[in-house]
């Protein structure tokens, strides 16, 4: 054992009771506290193997990296095999979808079972360059006993991030393993470029797809005449349009249905192009749409807001709402009914519901033909969604310390929705393992695992604060 290898191991020994252990990098120690917040053994953990072979080749053929292979492989694998290493490459949440490299390394890796198909994120088997670089967003190196788990000692690592050149968002990491007596200082600024390299051949791929759209598709918006209109890609940016000054760079496409109301309060209607969209503004804005706040986070009294001006409604129309909130695209009295009140519910009874609804905050706020909202909808619940969806846990834990979404509720459309905010939340929080966020959710849920997690995340002298 070399005498680095014998100092981290001491360092995190001492981590691992508690001690401070001032001879480790601060990444490596926040890695460290997130892991074990996550349960991870640093004994005994091993990847998991959620993917069968034949699923992985389906994970690959579908997998956007998948068309920066070449790049990564002239890049990489030649001085990987050269200096009995191994290049990997992952999906955007660990899992291992490439690995090549030197075949007498290929073999001591899948000792450990660093192979295709096995989970690699810090919350699977702790501090890792592939897991870490996902965790922070950076290009990492992880050398020796900087793992957490004991298995990976003989091992260094350097790992970066790879991002959608359309979304900015994490698809990915490029990783160079090897045994940790024949690793290069210079490994992590290769892995670095090479992970620059995949994201400029996607953007040079993305931009040859919108040409290709546009040159595809411009008789489609050509064919609408003086109608608004535009050509969107995949992902919702616009790439023509007529009149131009209209249309913002991007449009949120909704999760689901065809509608979309863009900004001014036009309505519009999505038409499938193959790779891409067509938009048809199918009405024209009229005046401002009304602001609409939604606060029913531990609402047991729901009051809502219209530009402002409060407006106390009772609980079934506070439900009917928090639905539509949900389902921008509308909502039919048969879907309503069925949401508000379970298989008893009817028609009719929703739709003199929906008269009383609108005669309360406004006949030109709700829409008919589908039910929807014709408004701009400020709701904690949509923030709370928005905040889980993007792993901002702190801001999911802070929306989520309001309460549960309409609590004395039994429809059972609002009651699931319930269920499934509070179960995410509390998901989300204990695996990140952050220590603010699992904090402001303990002051609210007084519950042992958000205890024992959070006291795991915190240095040994705060833990004593959460001594009963």
């Amino acid at each position: 054992m070399t005498r680095e290898r014998a100092g981290l191991e001491r360092a995190r020994g001492d981590a691992l009771t508690g001690s401070p252990s001032p001879g480790v990098r601060p990444e490596i120690r926040a890695s460290w506290e997130r892991s074990l917040a996550a349960s991870v053994d640093p004994e005994r953990s091993r990847p998991a193997h959620p993917y069968q072979p034949g699923e992985v080749a389906e994970l690959r053929a579908g997998h956007p990296l998948a068309r920066t292979l070449p790049v990564l492989r002239e890049t990489l694998v030649a001085a990987a095999e050269q200096a009995r290493h191994l290049m990997v490459v992952t999906d955007e949440r660990g899992h291992i979808l490439w690995r090549e490299g030197a075949r007498e390394v290929l073999r001591r890796a899948e000792r450990v079972e660093l192979v295709e198909g096995t989970r690699w994120s810090e919350d699977a088997v702790g501090t890792n360059a592939m897991g870490t670089a996902l965790s922070d967003d950076r290009p990492v190196r992880i050398h020796s006993a900087e793992h957490l788990v004991s298995a990976y000692h003989p091992w260094t690592c350097a790992a970066a991030p790879v991002h959608d050149p359309e979304t900015g968002r994490q698809i990915g990491t490029v990783d160079v393993t090897g045994p940790e007596e024949t690793f290069h200082p210079m490994t992590l600024s290769l892995v670095t470029a090479a992970a620059r390299l995949a994201e400029h051949r996607l953007a040079a791929l993305t931009e040859e797809r919108d040409r290709r759209l546009r040159d595809t598709n411009l008789p489609h918006l050509s064919r609408l005449g003086d109608l608004p209109g535009a050509l969107l890609s995949p992902r919702g940016r616009v790439l023509a349009a007529t009149p131009a000054h209209r249309f913002p760079d991007r449009v949120p496409l909704p999760e689901r249905g065809d509608r979309v109301v863009l900004e001014g309060g036009a309505e519009a209607v999505l038409e499938p192009l193959g790779e891409g969209w067509l938009l048809r503004v199918t009405a024209p804005a009229g005046p401002a749409l009304p602001a609409l706040t939604l606060p029913f986070l531990g609402a047991r009294v729901p009051v809502v807001r219209r530009d402002g001006r409060p407006l106390r409604l009772g609980l079934r129309h506070a439900e009917v709402l928090t639905l539509l909130a949900l389902r921008p695209e509308g909502m039919t009295a048969e879907q309503l009914a069925a949401a508000l009140y379970g298989d008893d519910g009817r028609p009719i009874t929703v739709r003199a519901e929906m008269h009383r609804l609108r005669r309360c905050v406004g006949e030109g706020t709700v829409r008919t033909g589908p039910y929807r909202l014709a408004a701009r909808v400020d709701a904690d619940f949509l923030r709370l969604h928005e905040a889980l969806r993007e792993g901002r846990v702190r801001d999911a834990a802070a929306e989520a310390a309001r309460g549960p979404l309409l609590p004395t509720s039994e429809s059972p459309g609002v009651r699931a929705e319930r269920e499934h905010l509070v179960a995410a939340t509390r998901a989300a929080v204990l695996r990140s393992g952050d220590p603010d966020a699992l904090l402001t959710l303990l002051r609210t849920d007084p519950d042992d695992e958000l205890r024992d997690r959070l006291r795991a995340a915190l240095p040994g002298g705060r833990r004593r604060d959460l001594d009963p």
